[in-house]
């Protein structure tokens, strides 16, 4: 069974960083495809960045582009979300996701498409605020 679990989150000012980790367990993430979705309250859910590849190739968000980078720590088996200058607007809750690689050759082609998530494997999610 595979199994997430994100830590990490806080409250922040704008323009401040957190690091998001997600730590795995019952699955090795270099095998598949790894993300992190995001989602505020009243708002759909929103694609951040994924990898996959053994961790070669990753994929970004309009949204964070530039702000922030997604990585794996194979000998931890743990996925690490950096995000700096963050804005109100990331404000939300922060899921790790794992699904097949060929779900994040989908989520590469299209990062700013709402894509489902309802077949991953999701962790229970860590809270991201961030105030002005």
């Amino acid at each position: 069974e595979v199994q997430l679990v994100e830590s990490g989150g806080g409250s922040v000012q704008a323009g401040g960083s957190l690091r998001l980790s997600c730590a795995a367990s019952g699955y090795t993430m270099s095998k598949g495809c790894m993300a992190w979705f995001r989602q505020a309250p009243g708002k759909d859910r929103e694609g951040v960045a994924g990898i996959y590849s053994d961790g070669d190739i990753t994929y970004y968000a309009d949204s964070v582009k530039g702000r922030a980078t997604i990585s794996q720590d194979k000998a931890k088996n743990t996925l690490t979300l950096q995000m700096n200058s963050l804005k109100p607007e990331d404000t939300a809750m922060y899921y790790c996701t794992q699904a097949p690689a060929l779900v994040c050759v989908r989520r590469r082609a299209a990062p700013n498409r709402n894509d489902e998530y309802d077949n991953d494997n999701t962790g229970q999610g860590t809270q991201v605020t961030v105030s002005s």
